[in-house]
Parts: structure tokens; C-alpha cells; sequence
């Protein structure tokens, strides 16, 4: 029997039980997310062929009215220009950007959309508070600790000491960010160096912004040629895969979106070779800001009030259908957890950041932005995920020319610049809002601009770095948070001091499931997440090698209190009705281990995971063999589930 073969029978239902135990599985799954991720699909899908071929207005800088659009529908959005940033801090960032990369820190994830592996076409890293993570599409990235000057940090010399000084570069750049957001006022737009110099800069926008208006009535077809020959010939805007929108994924067949649940837009090529975008934040504004508004002279995109008229005829629809979508996610559909989010309240801290490479040149099959004709979109429309609601999101834009750093600040080519857009999520009456980039420059999302709008990135033709810093939710993300849940588990485990040997302090069934919850986390969430990455960490940072070595001892032990678990199961002499409880619990607890197991399985052994180099590629650990006396459970559970169920059948 082949390898992949034999990982396909081992998940194959055993019996008619563990069969029903998993259609009831995927059924729960199902009510939680899939009928109304499927029912929002057919939706999205109608909405988008009523719109047809019509082109959604959007201003830019040069277009009368931008500002006022600005002001009313995306008060969010705060703008704090190069020149006005310290330019030692501009040097240590972007020096500490490039150290990042030639070290070969940033690297793209390979992450899970809808139950395929794809790669990000944004090469990146996370860095942030010591033991912190960030949760993104089934993806927990591990943080490489900026070093401030925190001493217990800076004892473990956990890093080089090059690696080391950029990360502290850019820990000065998110404390500058954390004062800079705090101090915005209520009514705060644009941060310029001078009017004049806005002034200037609209003058030289004018010349390309004016041809928007063309490249909106070519976006849709952009390279026919490359397009049928990338997605078949019946491939279309309004493909099944149009909604699948997810933080840091972009590729070919994904055209863009409305509204998601989870981030940013996830673009799937045919086969295995998918690839994905970046994720972008941000929110704030800073000192010296002023609110000279753009003296622009021309008019909208040409064609606006021809689509004004369709536009607003189907307002009403998509407006419904917000509502309807926002109650439900107040309901807390696809939500894990039982207590309402966390709001963000006082002074900002920003706890990470995600640092994003893109460099066009390198990224295949660049789409247009289909809807309002904005150009070729480097990341698709999304919203960000897994923030503190209401929380800020700085973002730090660095452009450069090549590899050795070359700044792209003041070119004269309008086309090279990197821009933002955003809209109003399920709004095609309101305008789109386009700002240029220049190296340098910050832009900041604050209050509900995140979860009432979507943004999207649209390529330069430089290469990019951004710097995004955020308040992760990491409730459930933290070094500290996690081992704190294996001391709880293992309070349930007696040793003996003279023998050694391990009993369990309680028999009670909530005790015994809320262990094999924390088995199944810790395993899952933390020790498979960590190797699934390979050994990125260790080769750059030690932080987390200790921890996760302790991680995977605590979860060993836990190993031994389901050993202990299930011999009290099959015990004969208990009484039926408890004993039947603490087999269900077993059961329920030991087919998902199974059924995840393998998951993981095929995803380090997957194709795509093939073409990873070693020391990037996925480790499938924990792993071992059928015969290993060190483990007092086998890896296939496939058996023991059997005798659970065979148990279960004769009560």
C-alpha cells in the first residue's frame, strides 16, 4: 500500500458509530458556519450579477468632492504624511525592514481557506510582545519579540544582534504609532508637510487620475489572453469562488468581494499551486495634521451618472442584506466564543505587528479591482480579523526600488506609487475612496471603520514593505494563557512520589472533558501549528524553542491522563449511567484527535508543502510509531475509538 494510500484508509470511518459520530461532527460545523457562509455565497453571487458590468463610482485626491467623501463616509480613515514622521526614525525603519529581508525572515505562510492549502504571495513575519501569537485563516504565527529594553528579554539573546536591533527599530516604531493614534482628535483627517506642497502633488496626480475613468471601462477584461489560459475559458467575474476573501491570500481566481467574515481577499489557482496577498491596517492620526481640504478641478469618473441610476436601484437590496448580516454575526454565528469580544478602551497599545513584502514584479496575475476600476489590486477587498473591536490599525508604508533599498519617495511616475482603497461594505451608492502612497507615509483605521468598510491594497511598481501594527485578541493567544491551561489539566493528575506512577485526582465527567479539551488545544492550536511552520522560528529566534519543548512534555503527560481515562472507561463494576457519560466524553474527545491528526497529516504531506525548502517545510510532529514505548497512546486512535464504540454499543 502507498504512503498516501494508507493515510487515506486511516481516515476512513471504522463502524457505524464513529461513522454517525462524524457526519454529526461535520453537522455541527455545518449549522455553525456553512448554511450561512452558503446562503451568504448565493447572495453575494445575485448581487453581483444584478450589478452586471456597471462600474461603482470612486474619487480620488484630484477629483471635487474628495474630500467631502472623505469627511462623511470615511471618517475612519487618517492620513500622517512622510515628511512629518522623525527622520531618524524613517532611517532605523526602513534599515530594519531591509535587515529583515536579506536575513530571510519574511517568507510566505501556507495557510487553510476553505480546506485547501495556499501559499501567501506576501512574503512576512510577525513581531510583537514576547509570547504573543496571531490568529489568521487556521494560521498561528508565532511572534519574534521586538526588543525594547525589557531585560528579561534582552537576557535570553535569543537573537543576532543584527536581528535583534531591527526588531527593536521596529518596537520604537510601534511605541511612536501607540502615542501618535492616542493624541487624534474627533474630526481629524490629513496630516501634509505643507499646502503647497498638497497642492503640487494634485498637479501631478491630475495628469493620471484623469485616465481612470478608461481603465475602469478596461479593468474587467484586463490580459484576456493570460486570464483563459490561468482560469479556463469559463471562467468570469461571478466564478464560484468570487467570496472567497481572506486575510493575506491573493491569486488568480479570486476577483475581489463584498463583505467576508474573516479577512483579507484568498485567490485559488487551478490544481495546487494557489497563492495569497497581505494584510493591511490601519487607523489614527498624529500632530501637526491640518485639514486643508484637495483643491481638485475635475469632475467624477466619467460615467457617473449613468451608473448612478442601477447603482441605486439596487441599494436597498444590498443595504437589507448588511443589516441582515450584521445580526447575524451579533448572534455570534461562527463564533467560538460564548462571551461577547472585547472592546478596545483607553490609551492604545498596539501588541503586534504583521510585517508584509510585496513586490510586484514577482507577483503573478495581478487582477484588476473589478468594481470601481481602481487598477491592479496587489490585496483584494477585506476586512482585517482577530483585532480587539474598535481597536486602531497603524499601518507603516515603505516602497523601494530593489533589493538593495533603493527609495521610490518622490517619483515622478503617478503609477508607481502604491494606493489604498475603500468602500462601504455592501454599499454600491457611496463612493470609493482611492489614496496614493508615498514611501513613508502612515495611514491609520480607527473606531468601526474595519468592520463597517473594506479596504483593499493596489499595487505600485516598486516593491513594497508595510509594517502593521495591531491589537491582536489574543485571549486565547498567549504563552501565558496557554500554559496556564495545561496547569489546569494537570491538576487533574496525581504522581506518586515514592512510584512514580500517575492516577487522576477526579473522576467527574465536566473535569474529565475540560482536560481533553485542553489535550486537544494544545496539540492542535499550539505544538502542530508551531511545527507546521517548520523550523522558521528556531532558525531566526530561540524565544520559542523552551516553551514549546515544555509545551510538548505537558501535553506527553496529558497523553498519559487519556491512557488513564480510558482504562477507567472500560473498567467493568461502575455504574452504567456515569460510566456511559465518561464514554460519550471519551468518544466525542478522541474522534476529533483522530480526525485532526489526520488533517494535519495530509496537509504536511501535501504537494504544495513538498515544494517548501527543508527548513521551511512543515514538520509533521508530534509523530511516532506504532511501537514507541515512550508514548502511552498510539497515533492512530482508530482502534481505541472502536473499543469505546463497542462499549458503548453493549450498555
Amino acid at each position: 500500500m502507498s504512503k498516501g494510500a494508507f493515510f487515506r484508509a486511516l481516515q476512513q470511518p471504522t463502524s457505524p458509530l464513529m461513522k454517525a459520530r462524524q457526519c454529526k461532527h461535520n453537522s455541527r460545523n455545518m449549522k455553525r458556519s456553512g448554511d450561512s457562509e452558503g446562503e451568504k455565497r448565493r447572495k453575494r453571487r445575485r448581487l453581483i450579477q444584478e450589478l452586471g458590468d456597471q462600474k461603482i463610482p470612486f474619487l480620488g485626491p484630484s477629483d471635487r468632492g474628495f474630500q467631502q467623501l472623505w469627511d462623511s463616509s470615511y471618517s475612519g480613515l487618517a492620513l500622517r504624511k512622510s515628511c512629518s514622521l522623525p527622520a531618524e526614525l524613517h532611517s532605523q525603519v526602513q534599515a530594519a525592514l531591509l535587515t529583515l529581508r536579506r536575513k530571510g525572515c519574511l517568507l510566505k505562510d501556507l495557510v487553510r481557506v476553505r480546506d485547501r492549502d495556499v501559499f501567501t504571495a506576501v512574503s512576512r513575519a510577525l513581531l510583537g510582545e514576547p509570547g504573543h501569537t496571531y490568529r489568521y485563516l487556521e494560521t498561528r504565527l508565532f511572534a519574534i519579540p521586538w526588543h525594547s529594553e525589557d531585560a528579561e528579554v534582552k537576557r535570553q539573546n535569543c537573537c543576532d544582534p543584527d536581528l535583534r536591533d531591527a526588531c527593536k527599530a521596529l518596537w520604537e516604531l510601534n511605541t511612536f504609532l501607540c502615542s501618535d493614534v492616542s493624541q487624534l482628535k474627533e474630526g481629524d483627517r490629513l496630516s501634509q508637510c505643507t499646502k503647497a506642497e498638497g497642492e503640487a502633488k494634485l498637479v501631478e496626480e491630475g495628469e493620471t487620475e484623469s485616465k481612470h475613468s478608461e481603465d475602469s471601462k478596461n479593468s474587467e477584461g484586463g490580459d484576456s489572453g493570460s486570464r483563459q489560459s490561468e482560469e479556463g475559458d469559463t471562467e468570469s467575474k461571478h466564478s464560484e469562488e468570487w467570496d472567497i476573501e481572506e486575510e493575506g491570500c491573493s491569486g488568480s481566481k479570486q476577483e475581489g468581494g463584498w463583505e467576508t467574515e474573516e479577512g483579507e481577499s484568498s485567490q485559488v489557482k487551478p490544481g495546487e499551486t494557489s497563492v495569497a496577498g497581505v494584510s493591511e491596517h490601519g487607523v489614527g492620526k498624529c500632530p501637526g495634521w491640518t485639514t486643508e481640504p484637495f483643491s481638485g478641478t475635475k469632475t467624477g469618473p466619467v460615467g457617473l451618472e449613468a451608473q448612478e441610476k442601477p447603482v441605486a436601484q439596487l441599494k436597498h437590496s444590498l443595504s437589507d442584506y448588511h443589516i441582515q448580516d450584521k445580526e447575524e454575526h451579533a448572534g455570534g454565528l461562527g463564533c467560538s466564543q460564548p462571551s461577547p469580544p472585547p472592546v478596545c478602551t483607553g490609551p492604545v497599545k498596539f501588541n503586534v505587528t504583521l510585517l508584509n513584502y510585496m513586490d510586484p514584479a514577482q507577483m503573478s496575475q495581478l487582477k484588476e479591482e473589478p468594481y470601481y476600476g481602481m487598477g491592479k489590486m496587489a490585496v483584494g477587498w477585506h476586512h482585517d480579523e482577530n483585532l480587539i473591536t474598535h481597536s486602531p490599525v497603524a499601518v507603516y508604508n515603505y516602497s523601494c526600488h530593489d533589493e538593495k533599498g533603493e527609495c521610490s519617495e518622490g517619483s515622478s511616475v503617478d503609477k508607481s506609487r502604491w494606493r489604498i482603497g475603500l468602500k462601504v461594505a455592501w454599499d454600491i451608492h457611496t463612493p470609493g475612496l482611492m489614496l496614493p502612497l508615498e514611501s513613508g507615509d502612515c495611514y491609520y483605521m480607527r473606531d468601526d471603520l474595519n468592520s463597517t468598510h473594506q479596504h483593499c491594497v493596489l499595487a505600485g511598481e516598486t516593491a513594497r514593505f508595510s509594517s502593521t501594527h495591531r491589537v491582536a485578541e489574543c485571549s486565547k493567544g498567549t504563552l501565558t494563557y496557554i500554559q496556564s491551561r495545561c496547569q489546569e489539566a494537570l491538576s487533574n493528575l496525581h504522581t506518586d512520589p515514592e512510584t512514580g506512577s500517575h492516577s487522576l485526582v477526579t473522576l467527574q465527567p465536566t473535569a474529565l472533558q475540560h482536560c481533553e479539551e485542553i489535550h486537544n488545544e494544545v496539540e492542535f492550536e499550539w505544538l502542530r501549528q508551531y511545527w507546521f511552520q517548520g523550523q522558521r522560528y528556531a532558525r531566526f529566534c530561540s524565544w520559542w524553542t523552551r516553551p514549546m519543548e515544555q509545551l510538548e512534555k505537558d501535553w506527553k503527560l496529558m497523553e498519559t491522563m487519556t491512557m488513564l481515562f480510558l482504562a477507567t472507561v472500560e473498567e467493568e463494576g461502575q455504574e452504567e449511567e456515569g460510566r456511559r457519560e465518561m464514554a460519550e466524553i471519551l468518544l466525542s474527545a478522541l474522534t476529533d484527535r483522530h480526525q485532526q491528526r489526520q488533517t494535519w497529516r495530509d496537509r504536511c504531506h501535501s504537494t504544495l508543502a513538498q515544494t517548501l525548502p527543508p527548513e521551511e517545510a512543515p514538520v509533521d510532529r508530534p509523530f511516532w510509531g506504532v511501537d514507541d514505548p515512550g508514548m502511552p497512546l498510539p497515533f492512530d486512535l482508530a482502534d481505541i475509538i472502536n473499543r469505546v464504540e463497542s462499549l458503548l454499543w453493549r450498555m
